[in-house]
């Protein structure tokens, strides 16, 4: 029988070798060409899955000729992750940001499959495996002392929300002028911008105004440094959103966070796993977290109301007589944002019908309950991504804040985020 331990021995050896072999042929570059395909296969599958793709077009074709079952799908994408487990590099390099970067995806593309097998899937356990962030919901109650204040700023007959609502309306931006005041609010965030992270020369944006959506404005990123930007008229745009939208869905917003993942990673390293934004991914908690704190980063203080007092009223021939008074409602109501957090994890687990919700978010929104219903809407479609614009702000504002104390050096971390393969963890703060 010693013949046969030599020859067992012997063949473990061989087995041991050739997977060495095997993990050494493998490599980032491979499993991202692999990631990407799966991805456009899911895509597929899930229609608004892939949120961006500017790869080769020939992939995109393949996976639409030929797309692979749901079941095949989940099989791959846990046998890129164990290819992806296997590749050795140092854990605070690029390198090791770039691996970390491919596991966070892909785990969030497992879990986003099941979901399409018919799984289930609480709202925590949807923020922990697809954004990568634990939760820490506050009860309703913990918001009712700012109601009681906005009590206070907005009184009159009627429901808070109802008061809220008809104040706000009286900063709506005529239709015939929204156009103009939209594109100086974007060149304004490009101005402020541009101050601090170069773009590349040729980067442009185009606007469109569009109805019939959940959400209220979108950036559709189409490379090569471009970006289409809508504005959801639905509902008539109030003063509030210009800043905001310009921000958020321009810059430094979405548009110039996809722009530098192009620019540095895509095209100057050649990662080709940034050609492609798979939607449900911590890559949009990021995203979104990033272009919610550009908003303050760009307009520190009191520099938004003054802007909006200075350009943007007279652009949409509004009284700045309660310019004031709006910015303050602005700043109160920011502090119920949490809620909305709180109203979605009760809703997609459950505990709540759809009526309820959309009565609680018209409480705690200060919302109609039209506004309300798209709110609700947005919810059932998107689910636990609801949690990357306040949690991912405030996450992104702790880690930038907290070791950046200066203008400059906020906008030097800020440009460090946008540029690179990061993840929640990246960010070194205990979410929730």
């Amino acid at each position: 029988m010693r013949w046969f331990r030599i020859l067992r021995a012997a063949l473990i050896l061989a087995l041991l070798a050739a997977g060495a072999t095997a993990a050494r042929a493998d490599s980032l570059d491979r499993i991202a060409r692999d990631y990407v395909r799966l991805t456009l296969e899911i895509g597929e599958r899930d229609p608004g899955y892939v949120d961006a793709y500017y790869g080769p077009a020939r992939w995109r074709r393949s996976a639409h000729a030929n797309p692979r079952t749901l079941e095949q799908l989940a099989a791959a994408t846990e046998a890129l992750k164990e290819r992806v487990e296997l590749i050795a590099v140092r854990a605070l390099s690029l390198e090791g940001r770039r691996r970390a970067f491919l596991a966070a995806q892909l785990n969030a593309a497992g879990l986003r499959l099941r979901l399409l097998q018919g799984g289930t899937l609480t709202f925590a356990e949807e923020a922990r495996g697809m954004y990568g962030v634990h939760l820490n919901l506050q009860p309703l109650s913990n918001f009712d002392p700012v109601l009681a204040r906005l009590e206070q700023l907005i009184p009159g007959e009627g429901t808070l929300a109802d008061r809220v609502d008809a104040f706000q309306d009286r900063f709506v931006i005529p239709r015939d002028r929204l156009e103009a005041v939209m594109r100086a609010a974007i060149a304004e965030c490009r101005r402020r911008t541009l101050a601090h992270i170069p773009l590349p020369r040729n980067e442009s944006f185009a606007l469109e105004f569009v109805t019939n959506q959940s959400w209220s404005g979108y950036n559709w990123y189409q490379g090569n440094y471009r970006s289409l930007i809508q504005v959801n008229t639905d509902f008539p745009v109030r003063m509030s959103r210009a800043i905001d939208l310009g921000c958020h869905e321009g810059y430094p917003g979405h548009h110039v966070y996809n722009m530098l993942l192009e620019n540095i990673l895509s095209r100057g390293r050649n990662w080709v796993e940034f050609t492609i934004y798979p939607l449900y991914s911590p890559r949009s908690f990021i995203a979104e977290g990033t272009a919610n704190y550009g908003i303050e980063l760009a307009f520190p203080g009191q520099e938004r109301a003054a802007f909006e007092r200075d350009i943007l009223y007279p652009l949409a021939g509004l009284s700045s007589a309660d310019a004031d008074a709006y910015a303050a409602l602005q700043g109160a109501t920011r502090q119920l944002s949490g809620a909305r957090f709180t109203i979605a994890s009760d809703f997609i687990d459950g505990r709540i019908t759809r009526d309820e919700a959309i009565a609680l978010t018209q409480r705690y929104g200060l919302v109609s309950r039209p506004r309300a219903e798209q709110v609700v809407a947005f919810t059932e479609h998107y689910r636990a991504y609801v949690i990357n614009y306040g949690l991912g702000q405030a996450m992104v504002r702790a880690a930038i804040e907290g070791t950046a104390s200066t203008p400059a050096a906020r906008w030097a971390a800020m440009w460090w985020i946008l540029s690179g393969p990061t993840i929640p963890l990246d960010l070194g703060i205990p979410a929730g």
